[in-house]
């Protein structure tokens, strides 16, 4: 393996003192990689916090962090299922437990159900919409390990995917889908897409060898132009949803942290194997800094 490529899957720390099964386990799960169930908690914690319901419903925050440590590991599990054999083929993937046999697929099946299990204790907690809201997710979810074999934008089908929470959150806190959430939404689309485009650069060579899509590839030599305009698309709707909450200039004001974060990244972004990573990587912290402006906003 190049040593510009950081692999997907590393045992570190705890994980590393773990015996041989549990810790493959947790590594099909992507325990070792926290920044993706932070990157799907976020528009969740976002649209409880434009709703107003951080005060009296704070706990709903827990039960989408920990939802969304489950689901996203569940996804990990099905997306490796179905790619165990394009995994193999790609550097930065190679290692994943069921592309080296780690693990068998019958012990990964098992594994998604243990997860899913967990999702279905979330569900519980939510009110009746809340709960229609989130079970629409599930078909997208299904589908997405799929879309780089038939597109070359699967990132916009995980926009669609990883932004959902956004929905879940706002219905369960209003009891209904109105236009803030909805824009907070197709807004978050965009930055999924954006995020994961710069996450792509990792492996534009092996896709490109493989004949699979990404819109790393699709942008070719504009990938710094493509993520400047989804992060604009973004921002320009969550001043709209924002907006619809509290139609003050001085809201917007909120915004500008998270501006200036996603600006960086934008303007920073070099197309090598180590800084793609460590800007992708960065996005936790561009989600708390959305999360802080919704809460002003909302708690205003």
């Amino acid at each position: 393996m190049s040593d510009s490529i950081v692999p997907d899957t590393q045992a570190r720390g705890l994980l590393a003192r773990l015996p041989e099964t549990p810790r493959a386990l947790a590594l099909l799960a992507r325990f070792d990689r926290p920044i993706g169930w932070w990157l799907l908690f976020w528009p969740g914690a976002w649209a409880t916090a434009l709703a107003g319901g951080v005060g009296e419903r704070w706990p709903l925050i827990l039960w989408l962090l920990i939802g969304s440590i489950a689901m996203r590991g569940a996804g990990c599990v099905f997306n490796d299922i179905v790619d165990r054999d394009l995994d193999r083929k790609v550097a930065r993937t190679a290692a994943r437990p069921l592309a080296s046999g780690a693990i068998s697929l019958n012990m990964a099946w098992a594994w998604l159900i243990l997860l899913c299990l967990i999702g279905l204790v979330v569900l519980h907690q939510l009110r009746l919409s809340a709960q229609v809201v989130a079970l629409g997710s599930l078909a997208l979810v299904a589908a997405y390990p799929f879309m780089k074999r038939i597109t070359g934008w699967p990132q916009l089908w995980l926009g669609l995917v990883f932004s959902w929470a956004a929905l879940v959150g706002w219905s369960e806190v209003m009891g209904v889908l109105t236009a803030p959430g909805l824009l907070l939404y197709c807004g978050t689309i965009f930055w999924v897409v954006g995020y994961d485009t710069i996450y792509a650069l990792q492996d534009r060579e092996d896709d490109a060898l493989i004949g699979i899509g990404s819109s790393a590839l699709s942008m070719g030599r504009h990938v710094r132009a493509g993520v400047s305009l989804c992060y604009i698309v973004a921002l320009t709707l969550w001043v709209a949803a924002l907006w619809q909450v509290r139609p003050q200039l001085l809201a917007l004001v909120a915004l500008l942290p998270v501006a200036v974060h996603l600006a960086w990244q934008a303007a920073t972004l070099k197309e090598d194997g180590v800084d793609p990573l460590r800007k992708f990587r960065s996005n936790r912290f561009a989600g708390l800094l959305m999360f802080l402006g919704c809460l002003v906003v909302g708690s205003a």
